[in-house]
């Protein structure tokens, strides 16, 4: 087969699997927790208007994010309508292209390792979940990461293509979430000239141009949003990144170990070699810090390099006050990296126990993939269904057994796909609609529909935000929130936390209460209030 060939068909290989892994399904289930339909929201308001500089929800400046993921979803609604799917959409087309990058650059610094390193980070857990999502994550995580690859290509090549590119996607980075792209690239490239003992390494990244590059991009939408809303600078910089930095205003406060589990469930179905090249790496680190590597023992730069971008951030973000899943996001495709690599090097050395350690964890996926919509309902499952989730894990462990001793590290790759694929499909297909029941928003707003209720008429009580924002984003209307707005005067729907009616017939005085529905999957209750008994 002719280089030209291979290389298409490595291509069209990538491009289905992202495919599945990325856009099938994407409208499963309705659009969950609260940042989705916010941001969706959000989006959607800038369209109407016309207006690419303000993001507004219910006509309201919403200054928490910078403005990249509603451009694109502005983009996306424009090419395929005002849909949840078409809210995620902008997720998926920046991971797809993030696993092009990946494979490119294998390709021209690690030739041999690059499809298998571009099916890694496909198939990893947190790439996989963040890139089905309406949120910033991914808008911030694939340019970051692609401008760390360019910075290598330039440390590695002189190129200043390379360095151009790498500000110019640090600038993308800073209009997906603010400045976090630019100052953990700073402490990466810092520490590895640290790791090197040459400074130059960082001042030379430090180019006149490539700052120019970065302010041309990033800074317009910043000085035209500052213009319009003058507190846009207290609220963005100050409250919703130092803020949130340093103290636990936002709620979302985590033990310090957080992200190691977080970590490890992101690098899934690959945790056992990913955390065998992590430490592999940093006792390799250690050696050549300590100046214990023989003379004719050169180390492996880019894998250090690699180590540090995943711990730098890991370490970063569990120093903060404030934590979440996808903070660590910028890390788990280094990880992939850093795993092929691994698995690339040590494919005839690979010992039999983390092989079947990952066998395992394979039908264990699966496994779970079939026990999650009892779960999800908080239902004890039939012992039929025990017995066909066991067994079904118990022969996807055996088969990747036995095609990994059989067929090598090639086989390793293609067979880890199976059951990431399997469990995909059965989750966004039988089960979608139990994860519409206990997730999103949109049965409710289809049980209103049903209902005839039209969306002014409609007040939420005692319930979570990712309801009243859910709804928001289906009515396409601002939802009255008795806490906050107190009781219409209308006769009006209010959508209250089960077990709440002695609470909303306190508030409402002597007006009429009668409960008309509810959704139990979501412990929710609706209720009829009219103006009198």
């Amino acid at each position: 087969m002719n280089p030209r060939t291979r290389l298409l068909l490595q291509l069209a290989l990538i491009l289905a699997v992202c495919a599945f892994m990325f856009f099938f399904g994407l409208g499963a289930f309705g659009l969950v927790g609260a940042d989705e339909p916010r941001y969706a929201q959000i989006a959607r308001e800038m369209l109407h208007r016309h207006d690419w500089i303000v993001p507004t929800l219910n006509g309201q400046p919403w200054l928490e994010k910078p403005v990249l993921l509603y451009w694109k979803d502005m983009v996306s609604y424009s090419i395929f309508g005002v849909t949840d799917w078409a809210a995620r959409v902008p997720s998926a087309m920046h991971a797809t292209v993030l696993v092009l990058a990946v494979f490119f650059f294998m390709r021209r610094f690690r030739p041999g390792a690059e499809l298998d390193t571009a099916l890694v980070t496909v198939s990893c857990f947190g790439v996989i979940g963040f890139a089905r999502g309406a949120s910033t994550d991914m808008l911030l995580a694939a340019p970051f990461c692609m401008a760390m690859l360019a910075w290598w290509a330039w440390h590695e090549t002189g190129r200043k293509l390379w360095l151009a590119a790498f500000y110019a996607l640090l600038a993308v980075g800073t209009l997906a979430k603010g400045p976090v792209a630019p100052a953990l690239a700073v402490l990466i490239v810092g520490v590895y000239a640290l790791v090197r003992r040459d400074g130059k390494i960082f001042w030379r990244s430090i180019w006149w141009l490539g700052i120019v590059i970065f302010l041309v991009i990033a800074l317009p939408w910043y000085i035209a949003v500052q213009i319009k809303v003058p507190e846009f600078f207290r609220v963005f910089f100050i409250e919703h990144n130092l803020e949130r930095f340093g103290t636990n205003l936002y709620q979302h406060k985590q033990p310090f170990w957080f992200y190691i589990p977080v970590f490890a469930l992101g690098v899934l179905p690959w945790t056992v070699f990913s955390l065998s090249a992590l430490v592999k790496s940093i006792r390799e680190s250690i050696q050549v810090f300590r100046n214990r590597v023989a003379e004719n023992e050169a180390p492996d730069w880019l894998e250090i390099f690699l180590l540090l971008w995943i711990l730098i951030p890991i370490i970063f973000f569990s120093i903060s006050r404030s934590k979440l899943p996808g903070y660590i996001l910028p890390a788990v495709p280094p990880a992939a990296v850093l795993t092929a690599s691994y698995l690339h090097r040590s494919a005839k050395a690979l010992s039999r126990w983390r092989i079947i350690v990952h066998a395992i964890l394979c039908g264990a996926i699966i496994g779970g993939a079939l026990f999650a919509p009892w779960r999800m309902l908080r239902q004890h499952p039939p012992l039929k269904v025990e017995l066909w989730a066991v067994v079904t894990a118990i022969t996807v462990t055996l088969i990747v057994l036995l095609l990994v001793f059989q067929k090598g590290l090639r086989a390793l790759h293609f067979v880890t796909l199976v059951p990431v694929v399997l469990a995909i499909g059965f989750l966004l297909r039988p089960s979608a609609g139990i994860l519409d029941q206990v997730t999103s928003a949109r049965v409710v707003n289809a049980q209103l529909e049903s209902f005839g209720i039209p969306a002014p008429s409609l007040a939420v009580f005692n319930v979570k935000r990712e309801v009243e924002y859910g709804l928001n984003f289906y009515r396409n209307h601002p939802i009255n929130r008795y806490e906050r707005d107190g009781v219409p005067p209308r006769n009006h729907v209010v959508i209250a936390k089960e077990g709440s009616e002695d609470a909303v017939k306190a508030l409402v005085g002597d007006r009429t209460v009668r409960r008309i529905g509810g959704l139990p999957p979501q412990h929710l209750e609706y209720f009829l209030v009219s103006k009198t008994r």
